[in-house]
């Protein structure tokens, strides 16, 4: 590729990702306008239904909605997600993912930096919020992909955040989480939690913090920051060659909402919904990416229909 073309790519994707941004901050400020101008009863309202949380819940804790699953049931999902069938997967192949979101406008770039490996292994290098609606949507397929070479443990379901654009989007959280592989290393960063610094419902509050990049994470992720002053999440980097910042159109959080984990669980395996269409898309390709750094192996993983995806990266 040229140099001229790599720019215009670049150049393209960076407003690509400013205008998701832009969105989400408009949709806040929609967000705030309407909150500002409701009734003095729906306050009052809010104001009571905050306490009653508040004294049912113990101290850096918020029940603005259901985490997801637990016990039995927890288990039967994260055992549906981590298993999806490969016929499944190669049945869907690239999906809704347009051939367009690989070349002017994508999200996900052919960098070729300097490898990232950890353990020996090429490394995933994941970089998110558990408030982020974006990565709430993106954990989805990451889950499904890194699964085909290796084995979660400890994963557990959240919502993204009450208070942001797309709220309660249902996810995982990979704060806490392990993950086994011979193949690859998974290092993910969840920086921030769900709810805000004492269960706060302003939008001017931080989130409360959970991890911090290291030096080495933060130097990555600022190698590939857009410069638009901010944090460009969900960040993935695969083994140094690409990277992921926001999800791959079609795909996103708009796609879950009114959703539970079971009814998504249960969508991404009919390769006939848009959901499938879109978010097993999504896995494919990062599946696909992965395979160019472990000489496509294991055949379990590195099908015909994701080695398929390969020259379009």
């Amino acid at each position: 590729m040229s140099r001229s073309n790599r720019t215009r790519r670049d150049v393209t994707r960076q407003q690509k990702i400013a205008a998701q941004r832009a969105a989400a901050r408009r949709a806040q400020v929609r967000n705030r306008m309407l909150l500002a101008c409701g009734s003095v009863l729906g306050v009052v309202v809010l104001v009571v239904a905050f306490v009653v949380v508040k004294m049912g819940s113990g101290p850096g804790t918020v029940a603005a909605a259901s985490e997801g699953p637990t016990g039995a049931a927890l288990h039967s999902l994260v055992s549906d997600v981590t298993s999806v069938p490969s016929a499944v997967l190669d049945s869907v192949g690239a999906g809704s993912v347009a051939a367009a979101d690989f070349g002017a406008g994508s999200s996900l770039a052919d960098v070729r930096g300097a490898p990232l490996r950890s353990g020996g292994k090429p490394e995933v290098l994941y970089i998110g919020a558990n408030y982020c609606p974006y990565c709430a949507a993106q954990r989805w397929p990451m889950i499904i992909a890194l699964s085909r070479f290796g084995t979660f443990s400890g994963l557990r379901t959240i919502h993204s955040s009450s208070t942001d654009v797309y709220p309660n989007t249902p996810t995982f959280t990979f704060y806490g989480s392990t993950y086994r592989s011979t193949y690859v290393s998974f290092v993910p960063v969840e920086e921030t939690t769900n709810y805000r610094v004492g269960n706060s419902a302003s939008q001017s509050v931080p989130y409360v913090t959970l991890q911090t990049p290291s030096a080495a994470e933060q130097a990555v992720l600022d190698t590939y920051d857009p410069g638009d002053g901010g944090n460009p999440i969900p960040f993935i980097d695969v083994g140094g060659t690409y990277v992921q910042i926001a999800n791959l159109a079609p795909y996103g959080p708009q796609q879950l909402a009114g959703m539970t984990w079971a009814q998504v669980a249960a969508a991404l395996r009919d390769p006939s919904s848009a959901v499938a269409q879109s978010l097993d898309g999504s896995a494919n390709y990062l599946t696909a990416e992965i395979c160019t750094l472990t000489g496509n192996q294991p055949a379990s993983a590195c099908t015909a229909a994701v080695r398929a995806l390969e020259p379009r990266l």
